[in-house]
C-alpha cells in the first residue's frame, strides 16, 4: 500500500498531524501499536489524569461547603464509579480519534511500527505477522515514557509510574511520590484529596523545576496547606518490598545520614523519557541526541530525507500541545505550506488545586540572559469575583521587557489558571504589550480582572491594589 504520508504513533502530535494532512489532501495511514488511538495521553496519561483531577476536587469540595452556607453529610468515596468515569472519559476520547480518522479517510494500522528504509514502514502485529506500507514521508511521533529510578523495579501495584497511579483499586494510607514536578504533584493532589497521607521526595531544592521560583515557592505553602509533606534536596536510594509496608531509604542529595521511610505505594515520577526504541532508527541512520531524542531541522525533518519527527521524541518541552502544533506544521510543510510554532508562546498547566499556569521566560531566566524587565504582580485575595468564590488562594503575575514593555512571560496561581493563561498566550503570539492587556476591557466581576491589574501594575500602576 502506497501513501503521501505515514504517522508512526496516534497521540496528539500523531493524530493531529494525520488529519491535518488529510485535511491538505494527502493520503494518510497511522500506525499505532495500542488496542485503541489516543497515545499516552488520551489512554494512560492526561485525559484519565484529569478525570481524577477533577472527580476527587469535586468530593474535596463537598466536605467544605460550610462557609457558603451549604450543610452536608461527610461525603462517601464509591472508587469503583470514580474509575468508571475515569475509564468513560477514555473511551469517549479515543472513541473520537477513531471517528475522526473514518472522517478523513485516514487509514489504521494497528501494529508496532519500524523504519526498514526511507519510505518503508513495517508493521509487525500481535500475531507475529507483518506488512510493509510504502511512502513519501515518515513522521516519528511515538512520544515518551516515564523514566526508571536507578535501583528501583516498578510492578504498578506498590511501585507505580503515572499508569499504575490511575489504576489503584483503593487510596493508600501512605502515598510517597520520587518528583516534585508536574505529574507526581497532580497525582498525589487526587490520592490526598481521597483520604491518603502524601509525601513527596524532591531531589532538587525547590517543586516544579523549571518553573517561575516565585510561583513555585507561594504554590508549595499551598500544597502544605492542604497536607503535603516534601523532601526537598533528598533522593531515594532504594525500596525494601519484602514487608507489609514499603522502606524507602532516602538520604541528603548533598550527602548524609540515610533515613527509612514507610509507604504503601511509591509512585515515580522523576520525568519522562522519549521512546525511540525498537523503530529501526539506527538501520536507517537516523541521528539522535545525548538524551535519545530524534535530531530534527528546522522544518522537523531528520538528517535522512522524507523521515521527519515531533512531539516527545525531539527537543522541547514534553507537552501534549506543543507535540499538536508540531503536527501542523508538519502536515503544512509536507503539503507545501509555510508551518511553524512559536515555541516562545507555549502554556504549560498544572492541573492541581489551585491549578498553576505559565507562558514565556520566568523571572530566572530573563535574569539569566540580563534582559532588564518589569513585574506586575496582583493577588487573587484582591479580586472581588474570587472573594465571592472563596478562591483568594494564589495571584497573578506578568513580566515585561524595561524598554518595550512587550510580554515576556506571564505566570498565574490560582483557581482556574489553565483557563485563564490563554490571553497571555494571544497576546504573546501577536508581540503585545503589558499596556495593550492593561488597556482590555474585562468583564467585571472575573477573575480575569486580575492579569489586567497585573498588567497595569507592569505598566503603570494597579488599581484594586
Amino acid at each position: 500500500m502506497s501513501y503521501d504520508l505515514i504517522v508512526i504513533g496516534s497521540g496528539p502530535g500523531g493524530y493531529v498531524c494525520a488529519i491535518k494532512a488529510a485535511q491538505l489532501g494527502l493520503k494518510v495511514a497511522v500506525v499505532e501499536k495500542r488496542a485503541t488511538y489516543g497515545g499516552t495521553c488520551l489512554n494512560i496519561g492526561c485525559i484519565p489524569s484529569k478525570a481524577l483531577l477533577h472527580a476527587s476536587e469535586m468530593f474535596d469540595e463537598v466536605g467544605h461547603l460550610d462557609a457558603l452556607g451549604i450543610k452536608v453529610a461527610k461525603p462517601k468515596l464509591d472508587l469503583p464509579v470514580m474509575l468508571a468515569h475515569k475509564d468513560a472519559t477514555v473511551k469517549s476520547n479515543v472513541d473520537g480519534v477513531a471517528y475522526l480518522f473514518k472522517k478523513n479517510k485516514i487509514d489504521g494500522h494497528i501494529g508496532t511500527g519500524s523504519i526498514a528504509a526511507p519510505g518503508k514502514v513495517v508493521v509487525t502485529k500481535e500475531d507475529g505477522t507483518s506488512e510493509t506500507l510504502e511512502t513519501k514521508a515518515i513522521v516519528i511521533a511515538t512520544g515518551s515514557d516515564s523514566a526508571p529510578l536507578p535501583g528501583v523495579t516498578v510492578d504498578e501495584q506498590r511501585i507505580v509510574t503515572s499508569t499504575g497511579a490511575l489504576e489503584l483499586t483503593k487510596v493508600p494510607g501512605k502515598l510517597l511520590v520520587v518528583g516534585a514536578g508536574v505529574i507526581g504533584l497532580e497525582l498525589g493532589s487526587v490520592w490526598r484529596r481521597l483520604g491518603a497521607e502524601v509525601t513527596v521526595v524532591e531531589y532538587l531544592d525547590r517543586i516544579l523545576p523549571g518553573m517561575d521560583g516565585d510561583v513555585a515557592k507561594q504554590f508549595q505553602r499551598l500544597l502544605d496547606k492542604q497536607g503535603f509533606a516534601f523532601k526537598l534536596g533528598t533522593k531515594v536510594t532504594g525500596v525494601d518490598t519484602s514487608g507489609k509496608t514499603l522502606k524507602v531509604t532516602v538520604e541528603p542529595a548533598a550527602g548524609g545520614a540515610a533515613e527509612t521511610l514507610e509507604a504503601d505505594v511509591v509512585l515515580v515520577s522523576i520525568g519522562r523519557r522519549p521512546f525511540t526504541e525498537g523503530l529501526g532508527l539506527e538501520g536507517v541512520g537516523v541521528e539522535l541526541d545525548e538524551r535519545k531524542r530524534v535530531k530534527v531541522d528546522v522544518h522537523y525533518q531528520t538528517n535522512v530525507a522524507g523521515i521527519y519527527a515531533i512531539g516527545d521524541v525531539i527537543a522541547g518541552p514534553m507537552l501534549a500541545h506543543k507535540a499538536e502544533d508540531e503536527g501542523v506544521a508538519v502536515a503544512e510543510i509536507l503539503a507545501g505550506q509555510a508551518g511553524h510554532v512559536n515555541y516562545g508562546a507555549i502554556p504549560s498547566v498544572v492541573y492541581t488545586s489551585p491549578e498553576v499556569a505559565t507562558v514565556g521566560a520566568t523571572e530566572e531566566e530573563l535574569k539569566a540572559a540580563g534582559i532588564a524587565y518589569k513585574v506586575g504582580k496582583f493577588p487573587f485575595s484582591a479580586n472581588g469575583r474570587a472573594r465571592a468564590m472563596l478562591a483568594t488562594d494564589g495571584f497573578v503575575k506578568v513580566l515585561a521587557d524595561a524598554t518595550t514593555d512587550r510580554l515576556l512571560g506571564a505566570h498565574i496561581v490560582g483557581k482556574g489558571a489553565g483557563e485563564m493563561i490563554h490571553e497571555a498566550v494571544v497576546l504573546m503570539e501577536f508581540a503585545g504589550s503589558a499596556e495593550d492587556l492593561a488597556r482590555s476591557t474585562h468583564a467585571h466581576p472575573t477573575m480575569s480582572e486580575s492579569i489586567k491589574e497585573a498588567a497595569l501594575a507592569a505598566w503603570f500602576k494597579p488599581i484594586h491594589m
